[in-house]
């Protein structure tokens, strides 16, 4: 049995935030059932370039790996009785679109619990279902500027800068596995199902931590950093080399006298002005250039080879590609390979999730709807004939009529 065999999940879901949350139930064995609108095409993640052809693109396989399709029109009378068949055997019900649309669509526990009384409703939404932007579209790039996270993101004399990943959807999608599964496991002791109200908003605000603290109890005001620089541990930033970028940390103070051995200026460590975390932090200005100036003198690879030597946390600044091909990267199996009928083979990075000695399986993103007659078979027991009649009926637009 794999560690989420017995766990059945609707996924209502889109795009990046949603799937990458559920991709990662579907790699432990939940069964991810995507419900697909036929009106759209199904899944936006489908359409997003490059390495996109017809209903697949290489971006809509990495979110939705495991999983099976079911193209729906819920807004038909014959599209929702699907549904709420599937709510009847299923464990929770998993979204991610506007706050004010999951009561819109009738997907709230208030309106499944009927159906089932242990389903768990599990919405995630750009600004949760309340307040007075729950019915604003939200996005991964309009959070990170609304949170702050831009504010204190690129060098002091640049612009605001975004990450370079969608960091708050990949948050928020964990996050909402989160909240699915405490659901899940409280709706099986108690007998009664929830709603998770889940969003983007209050992730990203979440991810403040220490800088929201000390500005929400002293009168600090978070500020960019020259060379990505943490905001009070110095040093602990990148520096450049000869050739390239290396970050250097020293977040205990062994490390500090650890760096000066390493770097050959040993009078460092005994200097006063840098014998403590606030004192280096208050001469920065003065220890800061001294180590730009020692880093520039050698090659990342040197550096990198001295500092590992003396036990100093420190790495390269990796392009994508490098990163990839770093050995960690094989020797921890990264990279996991699928097969696709338009693709080929196609390699992806796996789930860092990791239970027990359980090992992934690894299929490919479906088809829309390649998996629908085996659900609606498989778990409701229609015959070919109801299948039929329910898509002549548009229950699963029109690529069935």
């Amino acid at each position: 049995m794999r560690p989420l065999a017995d766990l059945r999940i609707l996924a209502i879901e889109q795009y990046g935030a949603g799937p990458f949350g559920s991709v990662h139930l579907a790699d432990l064995g939940a069964e991810v059932i995507k419900i697909e609108d036929p009106a759209t095409g199904g899944d936006v993640g489908r359409y997003v370039p490059p390495y996109q052809e017809g209903e697949d693109s290489l971006f809509f396989e990495v979110f939705n790996r495991n999983k099976r399709s079911l193209s729906l029109d819920l807004s038909t009378t014959d599209g929702r009785a699907v549904f709420e068949d599937l709510v009847r055997v299923s464990d929770a019900v998993y979204s991610n679109l506007r706050g004010d649309v999951p009561a819109k669509m009738g997907i709230t526990y208030d309106d499944l619990k009927h159906l089932n009384p242990k389903i768990v409703c599990c919405a995630l939404t750009g600004f949760g279902m309340t307040g007075p932007r729950a019915s604003e579209p939200g996005y991964d790039y309009i959070l990170q500027g609304l949170a702050g996270w831009m504010d204190i993101t690129g060098e002091p004399s640049g612009p605001p800068t975004k990450s370079g990943l969608s960091l708050v959807d990949y948050s928020a999608g964990l996050v909402a596995v989160v909240s699915l599964l405490s659901g899940v496991h409280a709706a099986r002791r108690d007998g009664i199902g929830m709603d998770c109200d889940v969003s983007l908003f209050d992730t990203a605000l979440s991810m403040l931590t220490y800088p929201a603290i000390w500005n929400l109890n002293g009168d600090f005001e978070p500020q960019r950093t020259h060379h990505s620089a943490h905001p009070s541990l110095v040093p602990f930033q990148a520096f450049r080399t000869s050739d390239g970028w290396i970050v250097v940390a020293c977040p205990k103070e062994k490390f500090w006298g650890r760096l000066a051995i390493a770097i050959r200026r040993p009078d460092l460590a005994r200097d006063q002005r840098f014998a403590t975390f606030t004192a280096r932090n208050r001469h920065a200005d003065v220890l800061v250039p001294m180590l730009d100036e020692v880093f520039s003198t050698r090659p990342s690879a040197e550096w990198l080879e001295m500092l590992r030597q003396e036990g100093v946390p420190c790495g390269p600044v990796n392009s994508v590609g490098a990163a990839l091909a770093d050995p960690q990267t094989s020797a921890r199996e990264m990279v996991v390979e699928t097969e696709h009928p338009r693709f080929g083979t196609v390699r992806q990075v796996r789930s860092p999730v990791r239970v027990g000695d359980d090992t992934p399986q690894y299929i490919r993103a479906p088809a829309r709807h390649e998996d629908g007659e085996a659900i609606m078979s498989e778990l409701l027991g229609y015959d070919q004939q109801r299948i039929a009649d329910l898509g002549q009926a548009g229950a699963f637009g029109a690529m069935e009529a």
